[in-house]
């Protein structure tokens, strides 16, 4: 009885282990070979390392540039609706856009009173031409100059860095007064208090009130070579007539929707236009959220191609994990031959050299992870771009790089798995 159980015990051989400890096993067994190879697996992780890099560093920064792009162009902290005669994000004929009543000041007016959703409008007009800014020997470079209204720094989220903005009393008596963006005030004053002195614009005289911040933005100082006077007066000294761009910006009350104010906006023009039922809209009302969007679509292309490209390095890694792993068969295949004798199948040999495969690339992925945070950190410290982590990219970048070994180690790893252990016990 006891012979027959030991002879039972012995034909059935050791108990089958289960996957998650083959697993763990190949898994332990790839760290031995990266620190038994240390040269040959630390140039693997390098290669991978770089691709990452690159590909994260691109990603974070094309983020915070978007965010720059964003906050500059759009240019305010709350939402906003832009009534144009045009649409700013199509191409028009301009003759037939000059064609088209002009927005006015009796709109305005009426959007104040009767309109329930809106909390602040801002009539502005721009003639399209650029003026030289003098204060007695000192003269700016061509800039832009804008008739607004007394709301005009509160739409924008403009900080005053000296003076104050102009009042509605100046703006409604026509008075020529001027806040002078952070360009022209440092061109024109360059060490001395610009409140209460005098430039000329064009032949006129305006008084300086105020001056804005530098708002540093992604354009440079462009972005502030500008100067704010009173619509009145603007349209009394250098009205360009039909070629003048008239705009009304409106902000809206906490309690309603862009799209609930934007509906009673067009409602009100349309019958103020005196528009047909039907007809299509002469005039054409814009929410920040649809510039948002259009950025968002610009920068997300970009940044796409660019992916794409600093993806190619991973590839290249890629090719290096077959050459790596082709040569790690080669060196291992009388321990094949051992293994596959000892009962194990095709499909241990095969997940044992992938599993080394994406160890390799794995731990690729996560230095490349770490220096290209690192990386982004920097350029977006030193370009003084908002600095983001793209959490989801962080998670795409590892499982990309350890797919890099399943892909590029697949080859290998079935040459491996399809092994004659014959042939491999007695490979030399």
């Amino acid at each position: 009885m006891n012979s027959e159980k030991r002879k039972e015990h012995l034909t059935d051989g050791p108990p089958r282990r289960s996957d998650r400890e083959v697993w763990r096993e190949n898994f332990f067994q790839a760290l031995d070979v990266i620190r038994t190879h240390k040269m040959r697996s630390g140039l693997l992780i390098l290669g991978v390392a770089i691709g990452v890099t690159t590909v994260l560093a691109i990603v974070t920064v094309m983020t915070g540039l978007s965010r720059r792009i964003k906050e500059d162009f759009i240019s305010a902290d709350r939402p906003y609706l832009m009534v144009t005669r045009y649409d700013p994000m199509g191409d028009e004929d301009r003759s037939e856009i000059y064609r088209r009543k002009k927005l006015t000041v009796a709109d305005v007016r009426a959007i104040e009173e009767t309109c329930r959703t809106v909390d602040r409008v801002d009539y502005e007009i721009d003639s399209g031409r650029m003026r030289v800014l003098r204060h007695k020997g000192e003269r700016t470079s061509l800039i832009q100059v804008a008739g607004v209204s007394h709301n005009f720094g509160y739409m924008f989220s403009l900080e005053i860095e000296e003076g104050r903005n102009f009042t509605e009393l100046e703006q409604e008596r026509r008075k020529r007064v001027a806040v002078l963006g952070h360009g022209p005030a440092k061109d024109l004053f360059p060490n001395k208090d610009p409140i209460g002195a005098r430039i000329k614009i064009g032949n006129h005289e305006y008084e300086v009130v105020g001056t804005i911040k530098a708002r540093e933005h992604i354009i440079g100082s462009i972005g502030d070579n500008f100067v704010a006077v009173p619509y009145p007066a603007f349209e009394k000294d250098f009205s360009g007539g039909k070629w003048d761009d008239h705009t009304i910006v409106v902000t809206v009350k906490p309690e309603y929707t862009l799209e609930e104010a934007g509906e009673e906006l067009t409602a009100l023009l349309r019958a103020r236009r005196k528009v047909p039922p039907g007809a299509r809209n002469d005039f054409y009302v814009t929410t920040s959220e649809s510039f948002k969007d259009l950025l968002g679509k610009i920068t997300g292309g970009i940044s796409l191609v660019l992916v794409v490209i600093s993806s190619i390095g991973l590839m290249v890694g890629g090719i290096g994990v077959m050459n790596i792993m082709l040569i790690s068969v080669t060196e291992r295949t009388r321990e094949v031959g051992i293994r596959m004798a000892m009962g194990a199948k095709r499909r241990d040999i095969l997940q044992q050299f992938l599993i080394e495969a994406s160890t390799l690339t794995g731990a690729g992925g996560i230095v490349g992870i770490g220096f290209g945070l690192l990386a982004a950190k920097g350029i977006a410290t030193l370009i003084r771009f908002p600095y983001g982590v793209p959490l989801i990219w962080i998670f795409i970048a590892f499982v990309f790089s350890a797919s890099i070994g399943l892909i590029f180690g697949m080859y290998p790893a079935n040459r491996a798995a399809r092994m004659d252990p014959i042939i491999a016990l007695h490979y030399e």
